[in-house]
């Protein structure tokens, strides 16, 4: 896909809406761009709150991975109650450490 654009005042660009729609930009979004080989590379960027910015990390995203995984699988586990949950746990810690196999 090309479009072309022109420059206007104040260098200003305004990207087509075919674009926009295509890579779901909207007003407000942000965008990275470089320069690559005498070519603009342009990314959209969404900004996250400092307070969700945990969930976004590499090792976070690498865990949701594994559970989605695991769910897929069938390797889940479904108790009664938190502490049935914990004791469980326990269990399976003390199990792993002992060099046992781990039983649920």
């Amino acid at each position: 896909m090309s479009e072309l654009v022109q420059v206007r005042k104040k260098a200003q660009i305004t990207l087509p809406l075919s674009v926009r729609r295509k890579l779901g930009i909207e007003e407000g979004d942000f965008v990275d761009m470089q320069v690559k080989n005498g070519e603009i590379d342009l990314k959209v960027k969404k900004l996250v709150d400092k307070e969700q910015a945990w969930f976004w990390t590499e090792r976070w995203q690498e865990g949701e991975k594994e559970a989605e995984e695991d769910i897929r699988a069938g390797r889940v586990y479904e108790f009664p109650d938190a502490d049935s949950a914990i004791a469980s746990l326990d269990k399976a810690v003390k199990e792993s450490q002992s060099g046992k196999k781990v039983r649920r």
